[in-house]
């Protein structure tokens, strides 16, 4: 794939044919023929395609097959006509690709056999080198082809949410032993997100180098943290990541939930596009976050089990508080619950495009 120069003078890397889709105008903060749409967690468990290729296989096994990985991927831009598709994989693959004992339980989430709770145990951590997933190359380079125009978001866990389920040994509600480390033992944590900091930006590079045309980083997690804690102990190793990437050109999101006190230090770690769950409206995001970001968001995934009427109320309300914004992502505030009905979603992106054809 040839690169070319954007206008900053990086280097361009990602899909041929995207550069003017609607999505990555609205990353960019550029006029936009509508409000892009796309939905975190679009591809998976609300559509009943999803559940037939599914079935029987393991969800990191699911992430290992390309053809697999393919298909789900494009399920949600066939059915719902979404302006971006996101690869689908999970934030713990490149863990397991440089051999942390893991496994994602259902009804539990991924839970680690040896968690790190001493520098011994940061030795698990090698570096992630590209042969170790080069399944994602080959399931990139079949999206792409199958994609044309349509944007694939590539995407991978921040570093303080991969450093939580490392140290807790699985999902945790206080995060009290990732506290107790960071707060205990500062130069051991620091070592541990800057190594997976390394980690996350290699499995980046290896999506943009393979064709994706814009990355989010996800910080499911660090909304359980106060703005100083996140300055001090958290920012520079998403910094670092963000930095990494930054050569390439391409959009950069940044996202985790529960973050409106953190929305402005989000933004701050480098992200191009900072996106804001349905706590707080967009336009006050906005002034949190300050100029020069494009935002994403930020309707609550509940609503989509309302009536019609209320779902276009709850996205009028969104788009009316994003008017003002130099670029906005049309996007829910969280990622699509398992029992939505997809049709709700296809109705969705019909009505937030009529509402903002331009």
């Amino acid at each position: 794939m040839s690169a070319n120069e954007s206008p900053a003078g990086q280097q361009q890397t990602g899909q041929t044919g995207t550069y003017d889709s609607a999505f990555l105008k609205a990353c960019r903060r550029e006029p936009v023929p509508h409000t892009p749409v796309w939905f975190m967690r679009q591809a998976g468990r609300s559509l009943p395609e999803y559940r037939k290729v599914r079935e029987g296989i393991a969800m990191l096994d699911s992430c290992t097959r390309p053809e697999l990985v393919t298909e789900i991927t494009l399920q949600p831009v066939r059915r719902h006509g979404v302006d971006a598709a996101i690869y689908y994989s999970d934030i713990v693959v490149p863990l397991k690709a440089i051999g942390i004992d893991l496994d994602i339980k259902p009804g539990v989430g991924p839970v680690i056999e040896r968690p790190i709770r001493s520098r011994a145990d940061l030795e698990q951590l090698r570096d992630l080198e590209p042969g170790d997933v080069s399944y994602v190359t080959e399931a990139i380079g079949m999206l792409v082809r199958e994609l044309g125009t349509t944007p694939l978001i590539g995407f991978a866990g921040a570093p303080f949410t991969l450093a939580s389920y490392l140290v807790e040994g699985g999902p945790s509600r206080n995060h009290e032993r990732t506290k107790a480390l960071m707060y205990g033992d500062p130069q051991l944590w620091a070592d541990l997100l800057d190594r997976l900091s390394d980690i996350t930006a290699a499995f980046l590079k290896v999506q943009i180098e393979a064709g994706a045309s814009a990355v989010q980083l996800f910080d499911s997690w660090v909304g359980a943290l106060s703005p100083a804690d996140y300055r001090r102990s958290v920012m520079p190793a998403s910094a670092k990541v963000f930095e990494a990437v930054a050569p390439y050109g391409l959009p950069r999101i940044h996202f985790g939930v529960g973050t409106g006190e953190l929305l402005g230090l989000l933004g701050e770690a480098g992200a191009d596009v900072v996106g804001v769950d349905w706590r707080i409206p967009l336009d006050e995001a906005a002034r949190r976050v300050g100029p020069g970001k494009a935002l994403q968001g930020n309707i609550d995934p509940a609503v989509l089990f309302a009536p019609r009427e209320a779902v276009e109320t709850k996205a009028r309300e969104v788009l009316d508080a994003a008017a003002g914004l130099e670029g906005h992502v049309f996007n829910l505030g969280h990622g699509v619950l398992p029992n939505t009905d997809p049709d709700a979603l296809t109705r969705l992106v019909e009505y937030v495009h009529e509402q903002t054809a331009r």
